[in-house]
């Protein structure tokens, strides 16, 4: 049987070796039609605890690794928007 790939979100980088990710899927509503979204967070094994909040992931399905962590991350898709780059400014002083 197959394994599972979800994309989804990372909320949570607290704990070690692991990440919350959020998956959002669109289900149509049986009754009155219109598309509505549902989202589930998953627990996923990070080895080397490089993923931060925000992150786009790929997870994939796994043995059991804890009591709450099925699922491992494969890879980065999209970075978060809160990468920190370096800057070279030179900023004047002020008490002039």
């Amino acid at each position: 049987m197959p394994k599972r790939i979800l994309i989804g979100t990372v909320t949570s980088d607290k704990t070690d070796k692991t990440v919350t990710v959020k998956v959002e899927r669109k289900v149509k509503h049986p009754l009155y039609g219109k598309i509505i979204r549902r989202s589930k967070k998953y627990h996923a094994h990070d080895e080397a605890n490089e993923y931060t909040v925000g992150d786009t992931v790929r997870i994939e399905e796994t043995r059991p690794i804890s009591k709450t962590k099925t699922w491992r991350v494969l890879d980065r898709v999209v970075a978060s928007k809160g990468v920190a780059i370096e800057a070279d400014l030179d900023v004047a002083e002020a008490g002039n």
